[in-house]
């Protein structure tokens, strides 16, 4: 593939709610293209950018992946990525490498929360937009019902250029507003025809709408417009560049992935209008610079995506900012201050790999073997330091413990994991010292659950899950005083250790040691030994053998043998006293609390509530937030945590979001208390 300059480059993401046909949209663009014989079906496993095994087996896509593309004299970036909510991560790739985003939306079930996310995660990279709706094949299909609800959310930016032509109550062409002309297909085949509308109302009302948001961008457009004169394709191809680099207008397409229709339309005007790479400003010596997309201006790229594969090595995926990537140059990490040199260059064709000579500003691809590099960081030179933006990684909020299915494969699933962490940065992967549980954490169960299956069939790995232990506490709640008294008569020196404790509830985190020993009852020299002892005893609780807290213990007599007594005796006196004192001063569970902060809309507001005292949990505030969300600020007990993730995607219909963080801990109810400490005795 040849190197094309930068104002000839396309980076185009598809995204949007899950299943609504972001693959099969990109199987038809890349066939319009000529890069690809047919369309690849994602039910059969044949599409180009699904190619992952796991995606091929669950029918989905789990990962964003690139198929370039020459169209046009132009070279396309396509960005496909998924729809779930559970890889978000995957989406914020895709969009962090992109300069277009083409959001899909069925004509079958209109907008959907992904379609709503993806929009404003577009706008808030100040990204060009098109509506992509498809599925125009389908029985059930109504496009200016979907077009409408679209307009009714985002106003007069909402620009229709290309419809259906509705005969007979089905699609029989699609009408182009620049070309002013319709098109019936017959799969990828075309031909011109007419625009004869069962509804011919709506029909001039979407001309009426293009035409008006075209003037709107140019003045000599305007005044042309208004003074009845008919505007040329050139006047429209004019406004509407103008307006969708700078928002003022978000294209609409009709068109069916599955059959291919209108999807050449999409792509004309994928190379004709849609903006090429933009500046973006960066940080360079701690001042903010403004990165020009110039082959000649100082290296700057960042990583956006990261493939951790055991056999083929790691691949890094970059977008050029400024400068061009060469092979075998020395390049330096912003992020993490290393050098290192560079493999070799490939561009990307789903899974199939390219060489290159160079990777110039504006343009994507990847580096292989790059070992130093990972998601988010910024290539460039040692001689001028920049750092650009990351990737917006959402912040993992679902837990999982990881088991072993196999004695000894601990370390195994620790580097795995952490190989396949390195790949999705949204997952967490962590050993839990106090339960010494491995933990997983990602943004819910999908992906936790390709992140095992993956580990199975890359790393050779099985494991299973269950629910993280809970890291509970006890304490006491009354003041007692204990005698321990250890005496042991063997050959030679004996053990002899008598001490008398006093355990008294107090705010501290660990074990507040004192003494008040008149007449020499316990040398000094044994005090070190008496509160070793004790101190070891709090790692265990006397109620189901979680650590203990909030306790003062005071040594204020006790007594001694000149011949037998030593610190060890002392030190197991120390522990018999504990033991018996703890007992006494009725001790308690203590739970972890966690401050929950939850963002969910108005609709909503009332069902997270209601879920949040169905766990246990206590409202402390309500605040208003953007977008008509509200924040709601509330403390509940960790133990009740595991489920909350997914029933607030599916109250909210996954506009909410939420973040946790530890606040204390607190007496636990009793009849909870009860079932730990039975759980602890069974095992």
């Amino acid at each position: 593939m040849k190197i094309y300059k930068t104002e000839n480059i396309r980076n185009i993401v598809l995204t949007g709610h899950a299943s609504k046909g972001k693959t099969t949209l990109a199987e038809a663009l890349l066939a319009v293209s000529g890069a690809s014989e047919r369309i690849g079906k994602v039910s059969d496993g044949t599409t180009v950018t699904d190619y992952d095994a796991e995606e091929k087996k669950r029918k989905i896509s789990v990962s964003c992946a690139v198929a370039t593309v020459e169209y046009k004299e132009k070279k396309i970036n396509i960005i496909d990525t998924p729809g779930l909510f559970d890889f978000a991560e995957a989406a914020a790739e895709g969009v962090r490498a992109s300069d277009t985003s083409v959001i899909v939306v069925s004509a079958r079930s209109g907008m959907s929360v992904g379609s709503e996310k993806a929009y404003k995660n577009a706008g808030s990279r100040r990204m060009a937009r098109i509506f992509a709706v498809t599925k125009m094949d389908d029985e059930r299909a109504d496009f200016y019902k979907t077009f409408n609800s679209m307009a009714a959310k985002y106003g007069a930016v909402i620009c229709p250029v290309v419809v259906p032509v509705i005969k007979y109550g089905k699609v029989s062409a699609y009408y182009n507003m620049v070309s002013g002309k319709a098109f019936s297909y017959n799969g990828f085949d075309f031909s011109q025809t007419d625009t004869v509308h069962d509804d011919s109302a709506r029909f001039e009302a979407a001309k009426d709408t293009f035409n008006e948001a075209v003037a709107g961008t140019d003045e000599e457009i305007m005044e042309k417009y208004f003074s009845g004169e008919e505007l040329t394709p050139q006047d429209k191809i004019k406004g509407l560049k103008i307006g969708v680099a700078d928002g003022s207008i978000v294209p609409v397409f009709a068109l069916s992935g599955q059959s291919g229709a209108a999807c050449n339309q999409l792509l004309d005007f994928i190379a004709d209008v849609c903006p090429p790479p933009k500046s973006e400003y960066a940080i360079c010596d701690d001042e903010p610079i403004e990165l020009t997309p110039d082959i000649n201006g100082p290296l700057a790229a960042v990583c956006f995506k990261t493939v951790a594969d055991p056999f083929i090595g790691k691949l890094s995926f970059f977008k050029v900012l400024s400068g061009k990537l060469s092979p075998s140059a020395s390049v330096y990490n912003a992020n993490t201050g290393k050098e290192e040199r560079m493999g070799k260059i490939v561009t990307m064709f789903g899974a199939k790999q390219y060489d290159v000579s160079e990777i110039p500003a504006g343009d994507i691809g990847a580096v292989v073997k790059l070992s130093g590099f990972s998601t988010g960081d910024t290539l460039c030179f040692s001689n001028k330091i920049i750092k650009a933006d990351g990737v917006s990684t959402p912040k993992p909020t679902y837990t999982m413990a990881v088991n072993a299915v196999k004695k000894g494969d601990e370390e195994k699933i620790a580097s795995g994991l952490s190989r396949l962490c390195e790949e999705d940065p949204s997952m967490e992967f962590f050993v839990n010292n106090e339960t010494h549980e491995q933990l997983l954490k990602g943004l819910g169960e999908q992906q936790i659950d390709v992140a095992v299956s993956k580990l199975k069939s890359k790393f050779s790995v099985d494991v299973t899950l269950s629910a993280p232990k809970i890291a509970y506490r006890e304490t006491i709640t009354i003041k007692v005083s204990a005698q321990g008294r250890h005496k042991k008569q063997s050959g030679g020196h004996g053990q002899f250790g008598d001490v008398f404790i006093e355990f008294e509830p107090c705010d501290c985190e660990k074990l507040e040691f004192a003494e008040r020993v008149v007449g020499g009852s316990v040398p000094k020299n044994f005090f070190p030994a008496v509160e070793k002892g004790l101190n070891e005893c709090m790692e265990k609780g006397v109620l189901a053998g979680y650590p203990m807290v909030g306790v003062k213990a005071t040594l204020y007599d006790g007594s001694y043998h000149p011949v037998d007594s030593s610190e060890m005796s002392f030190k197991m006196a120390a522990s018999l006293a504990f033991k018996e004192g703890t007992s006494k001063a009725m001790p308690i569970i203590l739970e972890p609390v966690l401050t929950v902060k939850t963002l969910c809309g108005d609709d909503s507001m009332g069902d997270v509530i209601g879920d949040i005292n169905k766990r246990r949990g206590r409202v402390l505030g309500m605040t208003p937030a953007d977008d008509g969300m509200q924040e709601i600020l509330a403390e509940i007990p960790e133990a009740e945590m595991a489920t909350f993730s997914t029933s607030m995607r599916q109250i909210t219909q996954g506009r909410g979001s939420f973040t946790s963080e530890f606040a204390r801990y607190e007496r636990c109810p009793e009849h909870i208390s009860q079932k730990i400490i039975a759980e602890s005795k069974s095992v």
